[in-house]
């Protein structure tokens, strides 16, 4: 070359000193030669781009795993990647030995993405030990085993038969790698293609559908359970003259067909083909062999998941009613997660029945235990309820019914088998106006997510769970869901899964039912001082906020019955969401709750303290919630000690552009008005209407038709809570 002539291309150059060029993209999964480095890895001298797995086939496989844990050490530390590497021939020996120098170029994009860009120069002194075409018989074995191991591990792990032929597409074996694979499967007298690697889509469909009596080495192998190798284009040709047209377009020149066996049966046939002529020695045919038993178990295996899964859907779609129509005035939503292992079938259940009286009744329920039996009393039970409750039964007469329903079934089963319960909660719905008749069979309270977001969870009347008394009785209580409210029922698998307790996990679903944003119900409001108020603000779709329920126990997934979550599910999951979507007219009260204590229940004065104190989660001022609590307290206790009736209690807060406005109401059914007293230092009562004017801003009596009502009310300050934050944190009750 004289001087000022342009230089020559680098790869003549390279092609000169016997250097060749060779990259590595690892995320398109392809190694690229050049014409020097394909003739040092021994294939013809001309730019050639293979797969990772044929490219690893020609290098020795200890080589190939020490240079893979180099290049990972170089992509970390952003240096340079050398190691030494034999390379191999076609009988497993040893051509030459070649120094590899490469940098990784990391892709930002891709976790785990990268392409190294490197040369190959072949070494002329052979490390000690070693020599240019010495078997490597030792480190055959060697590689044979290691090789074997991951790759039975690997298909072992494999849950379906779309991971199986992935996994089978990926294994590289020492030595030699097929470039092509088909996996062909039996129906009735027909071959048909399961999966296939190496070839272009639609070019499997001569062989989809082929007799089995076909002169076509698969067919031959599903007829006689016995391999057939083929090393060579000749070969192929004089023993299957019909169907070397199918083959010779493909372009390869050796084929290894291996039956996969099962329990003594064969279930189908598993093709290798290979782009370079491979002798199939003993050691090979051992390791094709054996990796045709593998992949035979674990196709096994996951079609016998599948049939599992499909058998499992199906038979929940059985169960699981469709929410049917729209209801004027009310959306639900609806979800079931089954837990996981095993059958994921269970004992929950939600229903959704129309009534006689133009009305809708909710049903959730959770027969006891996570087997198929606890599905078969699901189905039993839930057809029963459905029944009664068609019949027009009230809420307490459908749940009677279902428990002595399922007490007789449990006295009818096997003696050996042991009795189940089931938890229920029954809602009976009128979309009209709103009210809510609830019955409840040992199962979790209600909740209801208010217009302003506010949550509580409403106590009810409850009975035993089904099936343990058949003379059982389930009280009725009655709620009114106002426009824009939600109300949650669920199972106790929503609660309890994660470790939580009954405490714990309530606050978490408290938590994704306040992050949403407030619900006005849709619809104009009316107009003010001669202008119309803009429509109101809807709050995300119902189906969306069950979807977030599901995922605060389980986190994000595009289904919930398979997958690794699936792992993870200690209980099933069933919820129903309730909304009231008429339209609502401004100004209403913001926030209500309304409960009952009867005489016998004098416990629940503590759920009444604790309602108020739900209610008023982000009252300003301490003092006038302790107020509150207190004046509570003392009105029911009066009811119930002073009268024979039972005590209705109402609480309202109300805002009308300025402070909130708290009025709590208890009314009972007798016609005696409370008295102003002297209590002495030492009484036990009397002190009732004391506290009240002390403590209310305004209070009063009023005489009813039947009965009286005593009220007071107490009006938010302008100045925020003290403290270090104006939030609500759950506790047990007072």
């Amino acid at each position: 070359m004289r001087t000022g002539e342009p230089l020559p291309p680098v790869e003549d150059v390279l092609a000169a000193l016997a250097t060749g060029l060779w990259r590595w993209d690892n995320r398109a999964g392809v190694v690229t030669f050049d014409a020097e480095a394909a003739r040092l890895v021994g294939l013809p001298a001309r730019q050639v781009t293979l797969s990772e797995a044929g490219a690893r086939a020609r290098f020795h496989p200890v080589d190939w795993n020490e240079i893979d844990g180099v290049v990972q050490l170089a992509v970390a530390e952003g240096t340079l990647a050398e190691a030494r590497l034999r390379i191999m021939d076609e009988q497993g020996h040893v051509i030459r030995t070649v120094r590899s120098r490469c940098r990784p170029v990391v892709h930002g994009d891709t976790p785990g993405s990268y392409e190294l860009i490197g040369t190959l120069q072949e070494v002329t002194e052979q490390p000690p030990g070693t020599a240019a075409r010495t078997p490597v018989t030792g480190d055959w074995r060697r590689s044979r085993e290691a090789f074997l191991l991951d790759a039975g591990r690997a298909l072992a792990e494999a849950s379906s038969t779309a991971e199986v032929l992935r996994v089978a597409a990926g294994l590289s074996m020492p030595g030699f790698s097929p470039e092509g694979l088909a996996v062909f499967g039996v129906a009735g007298d027909r071959l048909t293609v399961i999966g296939h690697h190496g070839q272009q889509a639609g070019e499997e469909g001569p062989f989809t559908d082929m007799a089995l009596d076909t002169d076509y080495p698969a067919a031959e192998v599903v007829r006689t359970g016995r391999a057939v190798y083929l090393s060579s284009p000749e070969e192929y040709r004089t023993r299957y003259p019909s169907a070397w047209p199918l083959a010779a377009r493909f372009h390869r020149q050796s084929w290894a067909f291996l039956p996969l066996v099962v329990a003594g049966r064969t279930i189908g046939a598993w093709m290798a083909g290979f782009a370079y002529r491979v002798s199939f020695t003993p050691d090979e045919r051992s390791v094709l062999t054996t990796v045709a038993r593998m992949l035979a178990q674990a196709l096994s295996r996951s079609w016998a998941a599948e049939s599992e899964r499909e058998l499992t859907d199906g038979l929940q779609k059985t169960m699981l009613p469709r929410l049917g129509p729209e209801i004027p005035g009310l959306s639900i939503a609806a979800r079931y997660v089954p837990t996981g292992g095993g059958l994921q079938v269970g004992g929950d259940w939600y229903d959704m029945i129309p009534l006689p009286n133009g009305r809708i009744a909710l049903v959730i329920g959770d027969v006891q235990g996570h087997d198929v039996r606890a599905a078969g009393l699901m189905g039993q039970l839930r057809i029963a309820l459905r029944a009664y409750a068609s019949e027009g039964h009230r809420p307490d007469a459908v749940l009677s019914r279902a428990s002595r329903f399922l007490y007789g079934i449990g006295e009818a089963e096997d003696a050996d088998a042991d009795p189940r319960f089931a938890t229920c909660l029954y809602v009976e719905a009128d979309p009209a106006t709103g009210v809510l008749e609830l019955a409840r069979a040992g199962h979790p309270d209600p909740a209801i997510r208010m217009t302003d977001g506010t949550v509580m969870m409403r106590p009810t009347e409850g009975g035993l769970p089904l099936g343990i008394d058949p003379d059982a009785d389930y009280p009725t209580t009655r709620l009114v869901l106002e426009a824009g409210e939600t109300l949650l029922i669920c199972t106790d698998g929503l609660v309890e899964t994660g470790g939580h307790d009954l405490d714990t996990g309530w606050s978490r679903i408290r938590s994704v039912l306040e992050e949403g944003r407030p619900f006005e119900a849709s619809g104009e409001r009316e107009p003010s001082g001669g202008h119309t108020e803009e429509p109101a603000q809807k709050t995300e779709p119902l189906e969306d906020l069950a979807d977030a329920l599901v995922q605060a126990v389980h986190g994000p997934s595009s289904h919930y019955t398979t997958g690794p979550l699936a792992d993870r599910r200690e209980d099933d999951i069933a919820l129903l969401l309730l909304r009231r979507t008429v339209p609502a007219r401004a100004p209403t009260t913001a926030r209500r709750t309304a409960m009952t204590i009867a005489q016998a229940q004098p416990e629940r004065i503590a759920d009444a303290r604790q309602q108020l104190r739900e209610l008023l989660h982000d009252w300003t001022d301490d003092d006038q919630l302790d107020s509150a609590v207190l004046l509570i307290s003392e009105m029911v206790t009066n009811v119930l000690v002073h009268t024979d009736g039972d005590a209705l209690m109402v609480a309202e807060v109300t805002s009308g552009g300025g402070p909130r406005r708290l009025r709590v109401e208890v009314a009972d059914a007798s016609d005696d008005l409370p008295h102003r007293r002297r209590p002495g230092e030492l009484a036990s009562s009397g002190r009732g209407l004391v506290l009240m004017e002390l403590l209310a801003e305004r209070w009063g009596v009023d005489p009813r038709g039947e009965g009286k009502s005593i009220w007071f009310e107490l009006h938010e300050p302008d100045k925020p809570r003290e403290g270090p934050e104006n939030s609500y944190e759950p506790g047990p009750k007072p």
